[in-house]
């Protein structure tokens, strides 16, 4: 298995609702999304889909327990401002903001916001990740 992530699916509760943040958070779903099933967005390099959790839960072979599956998304950007803005414009779609934006004890600025099906986004400045041409991060 080559060492890549090609794909990552939130489940949502409401499609319609998760593809209407999304949308206000500036994300446009893909044309080979499936109306009133599933939203694909092309994410940098990867994919990031939206579909019905109950849905994916099965698909996956999971028991859905209702609760935080034990995984943060993370968006790293090029400067404080950036974070404070992107947490502000989530939370004005109606993200819950979790944690406002402050230094880290890593030497870099965060917070984090919760979509409105409880999948947290940490909204990031990691000095030893610089960002590339792409806003890609390189480990230090």
């Amino acid at each position: 298995m080559d060492q890549r992530v090609t794909l990552v699916t939130l489940g949502v509760a409401n499609l319609e609702r998760a593809i209407a943040f999304y949308g206000a958070l500036g994300w446009r779903a893909h044309s080979s999304s499936v109306a009133g099933e599933v939203a694909f967005f092309d994410a940098g390099g990867m994919v990031v889909a939206l579909w019905d959790r109950a849905a994916l839960a099965a698909d996956s072979g999971v028991a859905d327990a209702g609760g935080w599956g034990g995984i943060t998304l993370a968006h790293n950007v090029g400067d404080a401002a950036q974070v404070d803005r992107i947490l502000a414009q989530a939370e004005s779609a109606g993200a819950r903001l979790a944690r406002a934006g402050a230094e880290t004890p890593w030497g870099g600025y965060s917070g984090v916001f919760v979509d409105p099906d409880g999948h947290p986004w940490e909204v990031a400045v990691n000095p030893g990740w610089p960002l590339d041409a792409q806003s890609r991060p390189v480990l230090g």
